[in-house]
C-alpha cells in the first residue's frame, strides 16, 4: 500500500467536445429562421474561436448558442475569455474568443498557497501547467478536491482533478 496518494490539479478541457459543440452550432445558425442570411462564420483554429456576423444583436445570439452546446456536452464557460468586440470592414463585427488551457506559473502559486492554508497535511508542488497535490490521507485529498470548485470560482478558470492515485 503506497504511503502517499495524490492526484493532479490541471486546467484542461475535452476539445473535441468542443468541436463538436461548436459544429452544432453552425448547424443551428444555418437553420434558425433569425440568423439565415446573417452571414455568420464561426471559425475554431489552436487557441481562438472567431466569429464574424453582421451586428451585435446577431453575435449575442450566436455566444448565447455557444454556451447552451458548450453546457451540454458538459465542458465549462470558464475555458472562454471574451475579447472586445471589433468592426470589421462593412458592417460586420468580430469576436475573438481565446480559450483558456493549462495553470500559468502566477496562478498556480496562489492556488498552491490558498490550499496548504487551507489544509495544512497536504504537499503542493508545481510540475509545469500542473499541480501535484499529495498526502497520506485520502481525507485530506478529498478535501482538497472540494476545495477546488472555491477555488474554480475565486480565479475564474476551470480546475479539475485527475490522475488520483
Amino acid at each position: 500500500m503506497p504511503e502517499n496518494f495524490s492526484f493532479d490539479v490541471v486546467s484542461d478541457f475535452d476539445r473535441q467536445e468542443l468541436v463538436n459543440a461548436l459544429d452544432q452550432v453552425k448547424r443551428e445558425i444555418s437553420q434558425r429562421y433569425d440568423l439565415k442570411g446573417t452571414e455568420t462564420s464561426l471559425d475554431l483554429e489552436k487557441d481562438n474561436i472567431f466569429i464574424i456576423t453582421n451586428s451585435e444583436l446577431t453575435l449575442n445570439s450566436v455566444i448565447d448558442i455557444i454556451r447552451q452546446k458548450t453546457i451540454k456536452r458538459k465542458l465549462s464557460l470558464k475555458i472562454f475569455d471574451f475579447n472586445l468586440i471589433e468592426v470589421v470592414s462593412g458592417n460586420k463585427v468580430k469576436q475573438t474568443i481565446t480559450l483558456k488551457k493549462g495553470l500559468n506559473q502566477e496562478i498556480a502559486k496562489k492556488i498552491s498557497k490558498d490550499m496548504r492554508d487551507e489544509i495544512k497535511k497536504i504537499n503542493v508542488s508545481i510540475n509545469g501547467e500542473t499541480l501535484r497535490v499529495m498526502s497520506k490521507s485520502k481525507n485530506d485529498l478529498q478535501l482538497a478536491i472540494k476545495l477546488l470548485d472555491n477555488l474554480e470560482e475565486t480565479y475564474k478558470i476551470p480546475l479539475q482533478a485527475n490522475n488520483y492515485r
